[in-house]
């Protein structure tokens, strides 16, 4: 469960989608008697209002065994984050604060060992990050190819909830809030990226 309070969720599904295909460099979870985490890239794919996620782990990963007992996993998507100094607020009563992004994806997961769907994973991923590398893999001879693909274990997620939480200092008087929006126009890479997290959260509402 993801600590919410009401101030930071966020139901908007698209904005919680646009961290998803900014950031999909991923911690898939599974729950099992002791958690087992993989960090990996995962690709959102959105059909008729379902949403469905793709990837592949390396078959030496024991992460996939875990799957044909403990099929629900969890995937969290990092959209950014940054300090934030009570001395951008309006009181001297203020304490420091972190700032930050991410959406939380529940599932159902289910591998595959079939040839033609890893295949079919591993080209949308490649179409997604990589599109002009699509046309070498395809000229690889299939020794290879077919090689390579049983190096990995391909999988989806049929997802069933998303919690998104955009904490961007929603709970400060507006004073504060543009105060802090400003240092973080102005401030270094990370801090530019919730700005725009602020930005994109605004327009959303």
């Amino acid at each position: 469960m993801l600590y919410t309070p009401p101030h930071f969720n966020v139901d908007d599904r698209a904005l919680a989608a646009e961290l998803i295909y900014s950031h999909p460099f991923a911690t898939l979870i599974t729950p099992a008697e002791e958690p087992i985490v993989t960090h990996l890239p995962l690709l959102l794919i959105e059909q008729a209002g379902a949403w469905q996620l793709l990837g592949h782990v390396a078959r030496a990963n024991p992460h996939w065994q875990s799957w044909e007992t403990h099929r629900r996993v969890l995937a969290i998507f990092h959209g950014g984050d940054a300090y934030v100094s009570p001395s951008l607020y309006t009181t001297k009563k203020a304490v420091p604060t972190w700032n930050y992004a991410l959406v939380h994806v529940h599932g159902v997961i289910e591998a595959t060992h079939d040839s033609d769907a890893k295949e079919r994973v591993l080209k949308a991923l490649i179409d997604r990050h990589d599109t002009a590398y699509h046309q070498q893999w395809d000229e690889l001879d299939a020794e290879f190819r077919e090689g390579m693909k049983k190096g990995i274990v391909a999988f989806s997620i049929a997802v069933d909830r998303v919690d998104a939480k955009f904490k961007l200092s929603q709970n400060r008087p507006a004073e504060d809030r543009t105060r802090v929006l400003q240092a973080m126009q102005a401030g270094d890479a990370k801090q530019r990226l919730l700005a725009q997290w602020t930005a994109a959260l605004a327009k959303a509402d």
